[in-house]
């Protein structure tokens, strides 16, 4: 029986003031619940991706497209028994709206892509090359022309404003500002009590009704934040030793686990991502 291989080559595009990508083939890799802080923005090149987004589960067959937004909760495996191999860009929200603020359109701000799956052939394959020249083309014209049109087309052809949402959010002010807390300090070594204590509700209250409204518990949530800025200090030039603490996990073990599970790449693979401008890995 063949060996299983996987494969995945991160790449740091400096666009728009610098945008994530990744090139992957995955037969066993089993992403956690997870977030980001952009868009997943994928191409399925060969067999499916099975994953949650927004209350449910769904499948990614070959040459669709994936969208989750920013802050979605999601995760994703295999569903096909040869895997599935993909490629993935990870705008940023504010980087969305800078561009559709550009545009004519009544819309301003971040989009909101509401099927986590679509068929869009012509679309598919815009991104596919964008993708494809981010990774091997050093065109700066070329490959700003190509990011602008996947990003523009896909606002156009599959995207909704929010406005719904953010007549959600008014309703829940004291577990948007628990949110918020955690967001800005993701290390702190804060317990639920001192959470419900800083909103004014119940532990258990608290509990129940920020996973309802976020997707995750709040020591998941945290968790989530403290990825974020394990990105962000590596970005920084920071050691992996350091970066581990400095993002409050107990050690480089710690937040090498966490960070492989939800993102499917190491924090050594993002590091030589982001200095070396790719990095290929095999397993």
């Amino acid at each position: 029986m063949a060996k299983t291989t996987e494969h995945a080559e991160y790449r740091y595009a400096h666009e728009l003031g610098g945008i994530e990508t990744l090139d992957a083939r995955y037969q066993h890799q089993n992403f956690s619940n997870h977030t980001h802080e952009g868009y997943t923005i994928g191409v399925v090149e060969s067999g499916a991706q099975r994953f949650y987004r927004t209350g449910g589960d769904h499948i990614a067959p070959k040459e669709s497209i994936i969208l989750v937004n920013a802050d979605d909760v999601h995760n994703g495996s295999s569903a096909a028994e040869g895997g599935w191999a993909y490629k993935a860009l990870y705008p940023l929200p504010d980087q969305f709206a800078q561009i559709r603020d550009e545009l004519d359109l009544n819309a301003k701000g971040a989009p909101y892509f509401p099927s986590p799956v679509v068929q869009d052939k012509q679309l598919s394959e815009i991104i596919r090359l964008t993708l494809h020249t981010l990774m091997t083309s050093d065109n700066r014209l070329l490959r700003e022309s190509l990011l602008y049109t996947s990003m523009v087309q896909l606002m156009l052809r599959h995207s909704q404003q929010r406005s719904e949402l953010k007549e959600q959010s008014k309703a829940y002010p004291q577990l948007d500002l628990v949110k918020s807390f955690l967001d800005d300090q993701p290390t702190s070594d804060v317990s639920l009590e001192d959470l419900a204590n800083l909103c004014g509700l119940s532990p258990f209250y608290l509990l129940r009704q920020f996973q309802s409204r976020y997707g995750l518990p709040p020591h998941a949530y945290q968790i989530q934040t403290r990825l974020r800025l394990v990105k962000k200090l590596i970005r920084q030039g920071l050691k992996l030793s350091d970066v581990a603490l400095d993002a409050g996990f107990h050690d480089q073990s710690h937040m090498h686990r966490h960070f492989k599970k939800a993102f499917g790449i190491t924090p050594g693979q993002y590091a030589d991502g982001v200095n070396r401008k790719s990095v290929q890995a095999v397993r």
